[in-house]
């Protein structure tokens, strides 16, 4: 027990007591933010390897953009990547950050499905897919669950079966190898149950976007429920967007 002690004095607290208001350090990539000065905006757009850019005015969405810094570094008075990490939506729309707006990225309350917060309030199950992922995502969703995010603590677990789980998470462009293992698993999972898009590859394509090598047609079929953009994301992008939408 006193070896104990000795640890615990020494690491100090490892998790975070509050997930709602940790904050990041500044070198975090998080939301943009685009200033209104004025700049040659087809230039700027060029740089973006996923036409994350758009331009008449300037925008950037954050489903494509892969954080890679490169338009910050170019055009440092322009843009910047503030670290606020809170930038899940339950919208696509909500994904895009427009030239000379400041605010944050909000959970539209009025989109969220009635029996979301009905079922899942206390308890949500996940069942996680890597349709075609890099693992760099998966990673993030492991660490969810440690010592350091304890997402278990607030009833959000996953499971090894979509029998037992409320909804699916996908990471990955949807390869043409798992675009059927995605939808059998999909199947499996009772009603009602939710889609969460993690990653830029999982929300738009990323990269990979038009490749024949990709499916995305089981996005055709289904409303997303949240989208938590990144590359990879933040665990706490993905708990907060979570306990948003869930209102807990």
């Amino acid at each position: 027990m006193f070896e104990t002690f000795k640890i615990w004095q020494h690491q100090g607290k490892q998790f975070i007591p509050d997930v709602t208001k940790a904050t990041l350090t500044e070198i975090f990539r998080g939301r943009p933010e685009i200033s209104t000065e004025s700049v040659n905006e087809a230039e700027v757009a060029e740089l973006c390897p996923t036409s994350a850019i758009l331009t008449n005015p300037m925008r950037i969405d954050l489903g494509r953009c892969t954080f890679c810094g490169e338009c910050e570094l170019a055009y440092p008075k322009k843009i910047k990547f503030t670290n606020d990490h809170k930038i899940a939506a339950n919208t696509r729309e909500a994904l895009i950050v427009k030239e000379g707006d400041t605010s944050p990225i909000k959970i539209d309350a009025n989109a969220v499905r009635k029996e979301i917060k009905s079922f899942f309030g206390n308890s949500l199950k996940l069942r996680q897919v890597s349709a075609g992922g890099d693992s760099a995502n998966e990673w993030e969703l492991g660490a969810c669950s440690n010592v350091n995010f304890d997402m278990s603590r607030f009833g959000i677990d996953f499971v090894a079966s979509p029998r037992q789980a409320d909804g699916i998470v996908i990471t990955g462009a949807i390869s043409t190898n798992m675009a059927e293992a995605l939808q059998i698993t999909y199947d499996a999972m009772p009603f009602p149950k939710l889609i969460i898009l993690v990653g830029t590859e999982a929300i738009s394509g990323g990269i990979f976007e038009g490749s024949p090598a990709i499916d995305r047609s089981f996005l055709d079929k289904y409303k997303v429920d949240l989208y938590v953009p990144g590359n990879p994301i933040h665990p706490l992008t993905f708990i907060n967007g979570i306990l948003t939408m869930i209102a807990k």
